[in-house]
């Protein structure tokens, strides 16, 4: 995948706004983003390896808290100090909240037919207090423009452009 653009969205029901910009160039992927909410902002970067894994992920919050994770391409995770994080292996992607621009890196993995669904095991951060945890979820591509997204109780169907990008996650997000 070849990509350099930036995307914003607006958080609906957290009230956010975020910016984006991603730079794809076949080696590896280099996603920056910075996301004010309510009572919140953070930075956040994202480094995928040349198949589409997270293989760097830090977070920055405007109060200079910060959180970042290593990952080596094949589910094993460490923290800053190079500790083992047992909890998130097997993880090769990550998912972070509140961002959609993290459901659209199984959606740039994925060999994708349509209504074929496909498991993920993501690394689930939340950026807004630095919980992290092990996140079973399951897409569907509905049709070129569709994705059914599953974790846990959770069910949505996720509006998407060319680019693999969330335009529509229904609720939560709208590209702006």
């Amino acid at each position: 995948m070849i990509l350099n653009r930036s995307i914003r969205w607006r958080g609906l029901d957290f009230e956010t706004l975020e910016h984006c910009h991603i730079i794809a160039n076949g080696r590896d992927t280099r996603i920056r983003g910075t996301i004010i909410g309510p009572d919140f902002g953070l930075f956040y970067r994202l480094k995928l390896d040349e198949n589409g894994h997270a293989r760097t992920v830090r977070i920055e919050r405007a109060d200079g808290k910060s959180l970042e994770l290593f990952a080596d391409g094949a589910g094993g995770w460490s923290d800053d100090r190079a500790e083992p994080i047992p909890a998130l292996r097997g993880c090769v992607d990550v998912d972070i909240w509140p961002t959609p621009l993290t459901n659209s890196l199984p959606i740039w993995r994925g060999d994708w037919a349509d209504n074929k669904p496909l498991s993920f095991t993501m690394a689930w951060i939340d950026a807004t207090d630095f919980s992290f945890k092990r996140s079973e979820q399951i897409y569907t591509r509905l049709d070129a423009s569709h994705f059914r997204y599953q974790s846990a109780s959770f069910e949505a169907v996720l509006e998407i452009e060319a680019d693999g990008l969330v335009t529509n996650y229904p609720g939560l997000f709208t590209q702006i």
